[in-house]
């Protein structure tokens, strides 16, 4: 049996695996609503830098701070969760998680003081992790996680396709402040969902949760991590500034929005396209082929002028981006079924993200640009297509090999 083989025997699987058709479908429906609440300070960051920015006068190194506080709370919740993944409740965690997210927002509208708005994001960050570890949890309690992680983006990206047409205008209406309270609205709804999720599985576990938590995750695991680390100190340095960017070639925060939307429908046609074909394709040459897209896209976003071939960077950046997060985080479980790996692997990447925005900000008031971010992003990307090759090639070989190998029927 292979390692990916042996994900469809780990127990706490078994409850969704065997459950009703209508249970599982509820499960997706859950991960779909987690994913979106866990995701909004990362998709819609770009606006509220944008629009504090403009309000407050606060610089670029302030924002890369501000930016980098949420991620490091993100990825400290991340990994607070990880050495108890099979022993912890999906829903209970997305619930708790809902609550600090919509305080934080809410109290974060309200104040022009930078500390508080620090302390702000910090809270939003640690609520965003836990959201993002309840979705990896119960994707990790699903038949192909992979798929489910992917089934929850495209929803997520439908919705946010409105959302960044939607929000822009809030704030020409009503400010910074009043992206805030509609982000705290979005979150409490999504929030609701969460609901959906499964309960206490994992405490079902006992001694063999705590176990296997105490392994070593491995030199397989070590290459998963340092690619996440890579692709997303590589991809993710610009997103903060994603709107700036545009704002410097000319372009206004509403079409920004409108270009971005439309980069959005496409990344959840691509991730549905995915969840129809990913249980049969191979893990290298597609993963290859997502991250040096991203790469290549990240380069261009930050060193066009015109604004239709930043556009078309927007679009290629987006729909690749979120193909390559499921596969390396399918990767992830196909090294370690339990989940702690998949956990670990989405705190590294929000880890490096808070080290790629603060970067990305002192680049930025050093160099008074952005045109030295995106090809830094490229090369990360391509070292991170290096780093995970052997091992998506090797996962590759072991799923031919259990192709080819004749059945004991046939062989008897």
């Amino acid at each position: 049996m292979t390692t990916a083989d042996a994900q469809a025997t780990v127990p706490g699987r078994v409850t969704l695996l065997n459950g009703s058709r209508r249970a599982q479908i509820a499960v997706i429906i859950g991960i779909g609503a987690a994913t979106g609440a866990a995701h909004i300070g990362n998709n819609f960051s770009t606006y509220l830098v944008g629009g504090l920015i403009d309000r407050y006068g606060f610089t670029p190194i302030q924002m890369g701070a501000w930016s980098m506080a949420e991620t490091l709370a993100y990825a400290a919740a991340m990994f607070l969760v990880a050495p108890r993944a099979q022993a912890v409740s999906a829903r209970t965690i997305g619930l708790v998680a809902t609550i600090v997210v919509v305080a934080a927002q809410l109290v974060s509208a309200a104040t022009a003081v930078y500390p508080l708005l620090l302390a702000g994001r910090v809270a939003t960050g640690f609520g965003f992790g836990l959201l993002n570890s309840a979705v990896n949890l119960a994707a990790g309690r699903t038949a192909h996680p992979a798929r489910a992680i992917s089934a929850g983006i495209a929803f997520q990206t439908f919705l946010f396709a409105a959302v960044n047409i939607g929000l822009p205008i809030v704030g020409a209406s009503s400010g910074v402040g009043g992206m805030f309270i509609a982000l705290a609205a979005l979150s409490a709804t999504l929030g609701l969902g969460t609901l959906l999720l499964p309960n206490a599985d994992g405490l079902k576990l006992g001694k063999m949760a705590t176990k296997v938590s105490a392994q070593p995750i491995g030199r397989d695991g070590w290459r998963v991590l340092t690619a996440m680390a890579l692709f997303a100190f590589g991809s993710l340095a610009i997103w903060p500034f994603m709107e700036r960017a545009a704002h410097a070639i000319g372009l206004s925060a509403t079409s920004f929005g409108q270009y971005q939307s439309v980069a959005t429908l496409l990344s959840a046609l691509g991730n549905l396209a995915l969840v129809a074909v990913v249980a049969r394709l191979p893990r290298s040459w597609p993963m290859a082929l997502a991250l040096g897209s991203c790469g290549c896209a990240c380069a261009l976003l930050t060193t066009v002028s015109i604004p239709l071939a930043f556009a078309a960077a927007l679009i290629v950046y987006n729909v690749s981006w979120f193909i390559t997060y499921p596969l390396l985080l399918g990767l992830a479980y196909s090294t370690d079924a339990t989940g702690r790996l998949a956990v670990m692997t989405t705190g590294t990447w929000l880890l490096f993200q808070s080290f790629g925005s603060l970067g990305a900000g002192i680049i930025a008031q050093t160099f008074g640009g952005y045109g030295a971010i995106g090809p830094l992003g490229l090369g990360a990307c391509l070292i991170a297509i290096a780093t995970a090759w052997p091992l998506a090639r090797r996962f590759d070989g072991e799923r031919r090999a259990t192709i080819l190998a004749p059945s004991p029927n046939a062989a008897g």
